[in-house]
């Protein structure tokens, strides 16, 4: 189940609140509240509130369906901000060189999605554990960085001492021939 709010033409420029919204990205509703409630940034307010409504979208509308939907097992599936108007006003600003610059108050337009938490679902039919899947990595270090072969990290340690090695090799191959070119000629 998918539960949407929208807050409009919130004050303050969308660059700002977008580094709001990307601390809550993809975690638990409740996470998400904690984390705007102590977030030092003025646009946390106004995403605040637009949670809280999709919370209380997502219950209504599984009120409607006659599905029972706990408020803590949603979490936020996408969240967005779009930059609104300007409203330019006729203050100025001093500006440098004896210029003068209108002030600018920039809106933006927030969304966010709320879903119930199926990701463990989709996790558990494709293998990988339920942290990983949350996490939208791998389920072990191993597959990440390993080769196509089955040896996964064992192989990359692996060569990476196969390269030491042959480094460490070479220099003393140059010792034992001494001059190189110089004897072969002798």
């Amino acid at each position: 189940m998918e539960a949407r709010a929208s807050s409009k033409y919130l004050r303050g420029s969308a660059q700002k609140a977008r580094l709001v919204v990307d601390m809550i990205r993809g975690k638990n509703v409740n996470e998400a509240l904690a984390v705007l409630t102590y977030a030092n940034k003025r646009a946390a307010r106004g995403i605040e509130k637009c949670v809280r409504s999709a919370i209380a979208n997502a219950t209504e509308a599984a009120e409607k369906a006659n599905v029972a939907v706990d408020p803590d097992e949603l979490w936020v599936k996408a969240c967005f901000v779009d930059m609104g108007p300007h409203k330019n006003r006729r203050r100025v600003r001093p500006a440098p060189q004896g210029r003068a610059y209108r002030e600018q108050r920039h809106f933006h337009h927030v969304t966010v999605l709320l879903s119930t938490d199926e990701r463990e679902a989709t996790a558990k039919k494709n293998g990988r554990g339920a942290k990983s899947a949350k996490a939208g990595k791998p389920a072990t270090k191993a597959t990440a960085k390993g080769s196509k072969k089955s040896g996964g990290a064992g192989e990359v340690a692996k060569a990476a001492t196969k390269r030491a090695s042959k480094k460490s090799a070479k220099p003393a191959a140059e010792k034992s021939s001494g001059g190189g070119a110089n004897e072969s000629a002798e």
